[in-house]
């Protein structure tokens, strides 16, 4: 059943669902359910305790330190109910970054988990904030009703940027943006109440927080919420709770397909697997669609809702590597295009105006400039071929890393890879690629350069090659491509480069 009439703030949502389907499960985490009735109740509830007790108004900020847990969605709805705003700490940065982000935004209370108890307590000790374990934010108080103080417009959500080429911003949801992302989210991936959704990724980031479990809340389906990702609890979570949509990334997958019970495990019950990633590896793409697994992709960035352009089950096995098309009530378009290449624009009401505290992230028509390079099918599909700041320009020559990256990733002995630019005297820039194999394997420059030969001009091959253990990462598991260039610098100045001529 979806939401009755199009609610203007978070709390309809929830309220709607309570009044209709009381007893239907919202949420299963760890063997306990709590339904939309006691769900909404407890929101009620929160957000009375926050106003009274915590002294939290409209535009304060509440952090979350923690792995995925019911009380997060139970804060970010609480929240939303007096105009206040979540915070939701990644969980994988430094203590110096949980630092920068406090002086940025500057929260008066951090909740936590118990895995992140001494972290917390660290962190707020450092900053002077007010330091709640998850735990108390069942407080049975009996504190009455606080002022509605939610107005779509009213923020309502933080998320930082991952800062690969700059430092992290906060993106500024309002209540707007996210139920504008929620049901467009929900059209696109066609959820009713009947759906069961697995959340296995991080509720720190858009992807694991917008593009299923939220919108699953919107049309009154289950989530089935996993602290983290584990692939044999994957597994066995789609053997036992029969969901029918999960989200993964190439990471996860990749886990999944390598996990022993791959071949064997009962898959029936997922109508689809959606992908949160603008590239997804062919190969990973074909294991799914191996066991009989529609692997659908979304794409998006953290200013963009996320859910911006999708691939839909019926185009995912007619169009591999497409990110789809532009979703319900969202604009795209190709800047400054050139040979059919072009930087992606995305434009609608899911994508946020500002940065925090009042940075425009738009331009002043209402555009959304991605950075990432795109070229449009003659039917309207989008691809993504790379980062307008990652493009390699070698003798007046566009290379897209993304082109070489895929053609790479095929070889059997390769795990993962990347390539990049390096500064050159002769051509301005060369290509350099950094490989990870898989255990066990071994290959020579000289066989990766012939295995891409004849595949690629002869100006896109790498003509200087970095063998890793692992890709240098962001938090958010993007490549750090400038990092990538130090290492391989580092490495010609002790003499241990690998020119291929």
């Amino acid at each position: 059943m979806a939401v009755p009439s199009p609610p203007l703030v978070l709390a309809d949502v929830l309220a709607a669902h309570a009044a209709a389907r009381a007893d239907a499960v919202a949420l299963s985490f760890e063997g306990g359910q709590l339904r939309y009735g006691e769900l909404c109740r407890r929101c009620e509830r929160l957000a009375a305790q926050l106003w009274h007790g915590w002294g939290v108004r409209p535009g304060d900020r509440v952090a979350w330190l923690g792995a995925n847990h019911p009380g997060q969605l139970v804060l970010l709805f609480a929240l939303a109910r007096i105009g206040a705003i979540l915070l939701p700490l990644n969980f994988r940065l430094s203590p110096g970054e949980w630092d920068a982000l406090m002086v940025d935004c500057a929260p008066a209370h951090l909740v936590h988990d118990d895995a992140w108890a001494a972290a917390a307590q660290e962190l707020a000790a450092r900053h002077g904030l007010a330091v709640h374990p998850a735990e108390a934010l069942t407080d049975e108080g009996d504190w009455p009703s606080p002022p509605c103080g939610a107005e779509s417009r009213s923020p309502v959500l933080l998320v930082y940027t991952s800062g690969t080429t700059s430092r992290a911003k906060a993106a500024v949801h309002t209540q707007a943006n996210l139920l504008a992302n929620m049901a467009i989210a929900a059209q696109v991936q066609k959820m009713t109440a009947q759906d069961v959704v697995a959340t296995m990724l991080p509720l720190f980031h858009v992807g694991g927080l917008c593009i299923q479990t939220l919108p699953a809340l919107y049309v009154g389906a289950r989530v089935i919420l996993h602290a983290r990702f584990a692939a044999e609890a994957a597994l066995d979570c789609f053997e036992r709770d029969r969901p029918t949509l999960t989200l993964q990334v190439p990471a996860t997958m990749k886990a999944l397909i390598e996990q022993p019970r791959w071949d064997s495990a009962d898959l029936a019950s997922l109508r689809a697997v959606w992908a949160g990633s603008s590239l997804l590896p062919a190969g990973l793409v074909q294991a799914f669609h191996a066991r009989g697994l529609t692997v659908c992709n979304v794409y998006g960035a953290t200013e963009t809702g996320p859910f911006s352009i999708a691939l839909a089950p019926e185009q995912a096995r007619s169009h591999p590597g497409s990110c789809g098309w532009p979703a319900p009530g969202v604009e795209v378009r190709l800047g400054d295009e050139q040979a059919g290449v072009g930087e992606l624009l995305i434009r609608g009401p899911n994508v946020i105006s500002r940065y925090w505290p009042d940075l425009p992230a738009c331009d002043p028509q209402g555009w959304f400039h991605t950075g990432d390079l795109a070229t449009r099918a003659r039917d309207g599909a989008y691809t993504v071929v790379g980062r307008a700041k990652d493009l390699i320009i070698s003798g007046g020559e566009n290379i897209h890393p993304a082109e070489i990256e895929s053609l790479l990733a095929e070889h059997p002995a390769v795990a993962e890879c990347a390539a990049f630019g390096l500064p050159d005297d002769e051509w301005g820039e060369v290509v350099a690629a950094a490989v990870v194999l898989k255990p066990g394997q071994a290959v020579s420059e000289q066989e990766l350069r012939s295995y891409l030969t004849g595949r690629l001009a002869r100006y896109k091959l790498p003509r200087h090659w970095l063998w890793l253990a692992g890709l240098p990462k962001t938090a958010l598991g993007k490549v750090q491509r400038q990092a990538l260039a130090q290492l391989i610098r580092s490495d010609a100045a002790d003499g241990q480069a690998s020119p291929t001529g």
